[in-house]
């Protein structure tokens, strides 16, 4: 946002995505005919609202909110978002017992209800820690809480309890395989997304299962997989239609489509993503690794348009998501996704023949603590590329690349 300019962020969005795509506020207005399936007022009328809401005098309401957000290719959570909910961080950040008396009730012959509540919380509380802690660390204390919460499962327990330690322990095996897959343990995360297939599998739980299929499409796309990624995420995409993580495998699709060529199916792909967003309820707690945040979805659009060339959109997009991952005291909520960002940035200054920039950028993408391997040497790697093409005698062209190669697994 400039200095100086008061408008409320969706205000000045309208009017950046407008701009990077060369519409004047008449085009813009036509769009959103074209994307509604409702009868809507005259142009005249919609270029006066539309002319209010891009000052910021007025919010578009619940009618036009979604409109507008088609109109951009995205979805109303990740253009007009609300609140995020309060929450008690207190209760995430511990459970309420200390780990003595939390091993004897894990222990007891007869699980309580107190003990599985301390159980869900401690699951929840990992999974939320997941985009910016240790990932030594979290892959450790993952793993002890996964094996005390399978040793539950020889102890006498009802139906119901059996199926939900069968669900912790799933959610609990989802994280360490990705954490595995951030350290370059390619075979460990592989054995770990088998072992919470089946978890979900046995408890017949449909998300975890959509889950352990994202990250088996993540896996493929992240290693040049694409046909793969796309069977992977073809193979869940029907039963997930209703659930978050039919978002998330139809981004991981359109990410491949995009590598592909196929621009007709990664528009498909980012609409299936959209549809489900918007018939979902909103997400309560947006920490959790595995709730889908509506916001991501300005990440997978600006992956897509970098690779399709779009470099106007997917600096827009790539700003949108530096801007919502960053708190305001300025510290990082999603580290990850903002290396990607400044990769993105990247890109487009060398395409604009600033390298300068470029390298600036790849530089800060580098720089995060906390990383998923893979996922950061495969963007690099496209980054590298394209810096190499235009660039490939120059010496600021081997500093980027000797950074890139110190980049390696354990």
């Amino acid at each position: 946002m400039a200095a100086g300019d008061d408008r409320p962020v969706w205000a000045v969005r309208m009017r950046s995505e407008r701009d990077a795509r060369g519409w004047s506020q008449a085009d813009a207005v036509r769009v959103m005919r074209a994307k509604s399936s409702h009868n809507l007022p005259t142009d005249s009328t919609l270029l006066r609202n539309w002319r209010r809401w891009e000052s910021g005098e007025s919010r578009p309401d619940d009618f036009y909110a979604p409109i507008i957000a088609a109109a951009f290719d995205t979805v109303t959570a990740a253009f007009f978002p609300k609140s995020r909910p309060n929450r008690d961080d207190e209760l995430l950040s511990a459970t309420g017992m200390d780990t003595l008396e939390f091993i004897g009730r894990l222990r007891m012959s007869d699980v309580s209800a107190a003990t599985l509540d301390a159980i869900r919380i401690t699951a929840e509380r990992l999974c939320c820690e997941y985009p910016y802690a240790d990932p030594h660390s979290l892959h450790s204390e993952g793993t002890a809480w996964l094996r005390r919460i399978t040793s539950l499962l020889d102890g006498r327990l009802t139906l119901a309890q059996h199926r939900e330690i069968l669900v912790l322990a799933g959610w609990v095996a989802l994280l360490v395989g990705c954490v595995d897959y951030d350290l370059g343990r390619r075979t460990s995360a592989e054995a770990t997304r088998r072992a919470a297939c089946s978890l979900g599998s046995e408890a017949d739980h449909a998300e975890i299962i959509g889950w352990g299929a994202e990250m088996a499409a993540w896996f493929a796309l992240t290693q040049g997989n694409y046909r793969g990624a796309i069977e992977a995420a073809d193979g869940a995409l029907a039963s997930s239609s209703s659930l978050g993580v039919g978002v998330q495998l139809a981004a991981q699709r359109a990410k491949a489509w995009a590598r592909i060529g196929d621009r007709a199916e990664v528009e498909r792909a980012l609409g299936t993503g959209r549809a489900i967003l918007e018939r979902l309820e909103p997400p309560i707690n947006l920490d959790n690794h595995f709730v889908v945040d509506p916001q991501k979805f300005d990440f997978y659009a600006m992956d897509c348009c970098r690779v399709a060339g779009e470099d106007q959109l997917a600096e827009s997009y790539a700003r949108e998501v530096i801007r919502n991952s960053t708190r305001a005291d300025g510290t990082i909520r999603n580290p990850m996704r903002v290396s990607e960002a400044h990769l993105t940035l990247a890109v487009v200054a060398v395409r604009n023949r600033d390298l300068e920039l470029a390298v600036d950028e790849g530089m800060r993408a580098f720089s995060g603590k906390r990383r998923s391997l893979p996922s950061l040497m495969w963007i690099a790697g496209e980054a590298a590329r394209e810096i190499i093409e235009r660039f490939p005698g120059d010496p600021r062209t081997r500093i980027y690349l000797d950074q890139l190669r110190s980049l390696s697994p354990e």
